[in-house]
This record gives C-alpha cells, structure tokens and sequence, in this order.
C-alpha cells in the first residue's frame, strides 16, 4: 500500500477526523493493493484518528494544569495576606493590639531610656507651672504724725487689689541623682514646689479711698506701698490655702505622663 505507506510514515501516527474516512477510503481504494493491504491500512487509519493524545501525555498535561493552579492560590493567598497585614498595623490602637501589630510588622519603637536622657527630657519641661490662684484682698496704709492728728497731717489709703499667685517647680534644678532608671522601671524625686510670680491685676485694681490731712500733701510713694503689701497677703493667702501642695501634685501628674510615654511601664515620681 504504496499511497498509505507515504501518509502515515511506520512508527508515527496520523491524526485526524471522523469525517475523513470516506476519503480515506477512496485514497486505499485507489491505490488498491489487495484485500489484505486494505484491512492493515483501514485498521492503521481508524487508530490514528481516534487517538487524540497518549496516556502519557494527558498526565503530563494534567500535572502542569495542576501545578500553575497551585501557583496561582499561593500568589493570591500572599497578596490578601500582605493586605490584611497592612490593615491592622495602619488600625491598631494603643494598648494590646497596637504591641501586636508592633511584633507582626517587626518594627517595635525603642526609646533611649537612660538616666541622662531621662534628666534632660525633664529638664526641658523647665519651669512648670501647674497652679495659678486668682485671689482678692482689701489693703489699707497710712502715715500718721507723731504729734498731730490724722486729720491735721495723716495720709491713709484703703486698696481693693485682685492678684494671681503662680506656682510649679523648677525642673531645671533635677539633679542626676535624683533619676533612678532599672529597665521598664523608673523613679525620679522632684525639686520642691514654689510660687514663681505673684502680680497685681492692675485692670481690676483701684484705690477705694484715700484720707489727707489739712496741714500735709499726700504721700507719693504710699499706694506703691500698699500694692507692695497686697502682693505679700496674696501669697501668704495662697501658701496658707495650700498652693504649694497642688502645684506638687499637678507636677506628679505632668512628668508621670511623659515618663510613661517615654516608653516606662513602672513610673514612681515623689
């Protein structure tokens, strides 16, 4: 089979469809090279066209189908990862969550937390003022005559005075002493508390009544005097109501704050 034989080469096979037997049929026939060639070519023809692939080759083909499905899940499943991963750290708040999403993205914040650092950074806070009082007092001064009456060549003068009182701590008096650091732990003892200003308000200041003598001018230098006495009854006012003792404590609060933001978990401020 002379037609046949050039067609579907010996070891190879020949690929086709259904719908080509009849013309296969009639390429055999031409050729006709007897009964028993045509049976061998028309059993070698129906083989190789319906016979797409080898076994062998669907499984390979199968296995590679598998394996870039495999690829393809795994890059997904890396990229959702990455974007919740993203998520959380960019959401997370203080506190527990905020300590985890710290160890997940790797990147926890350290802070130099030694003694001389610690000391500076309260330094810094300077001259804290943490209390003001807003105190009024009535003030009078004379002079008076050691031998005529007040009315002859006295000079009195009654002051209505408002004052603020302003008290804190100096921080920069902090001795490096006075800073313990032991790792998470830290202990700092204050300088004392102490009023830094006290002022008159002079807006809200005024004399309520000034007496002169019939003999004598009046005292230049009196209500100066007398605002100087004002400033000293506001403090004193101030110290007797304790001012000293809340500007100590509102100076706790202020540098337990930073201490603790400064990455401390035990803070002790005396």
């Amino acid at each position: 089979m002379t037609g046949l034989t050039a067609a579907v080469p010996p070891g190879r096979t020949f690929h086709g469809s259904v719908s080509q037997i009849p013309r296969l049929k009639k390429c055999i026939a031409f050729h006709g090279d007897g009964p028993a060639n045509l049976q061998i070519g028309l059993r070698s023809t129906l083989v190789a066209m319906t016979t797409g692939s080898t076994p062998g080759q669907t499984h390979i083909v199968a296995k590679e189908r598998g394996r870039l499905l495999f690829l393809a899940a795994l890059g997904i499943g890396v990229l959702l990862g990455l974007l919740a991963m993203i998520v959380f750290s960019r959401t997370s708040q203080a506190g527990l969550w905020n300590r985890v999403a710290a160890f997940v993205t790797g990147r926890p914040v350290r802070f130099d937390v030694s003694s001389p650092t610690v000391v500076e950074m309260i330094r810094q806070l300077s001259r804290l003022e943490t209390v003001q009082y807003s105190l009024d007092k009535i003030v009078e001064g004379e002079r008076q005559s050691a031998y005529l009456p007040d009315f002859l060549a006295g000079d009195k003068l009654l002051l209505v005075a408002h004052g603020d009182a302003i008290a804190g701590i100096d921080l920069g008096q902090l001795k490096a002493g006075d800073v313990q650091v032991n790792g998470d732990t830290v202990r700092v003892r204050l300088p004392a508390a102490q009023i830094f200003t006290t002022r008159i308000d002079n807006s809200r200041t005024r004399v309520y009544s000034r007496t002169t003598g019939l003999l004598v001018a009046s005292d230049p230098n009196l209500e100066s005097d007398v605002r100087q006495t004002a400033e000293q009854q506001i403090t004193q006012a101030a110290l007797d109501d304790g001012i000293l003792d809340k500007a100590r404590q509102n100076a706790r609060t202020s540098v337990t704050a930073l201490l603790y933001q400064l990455g401390f978990r035990t803070v002790d401020v005396k």
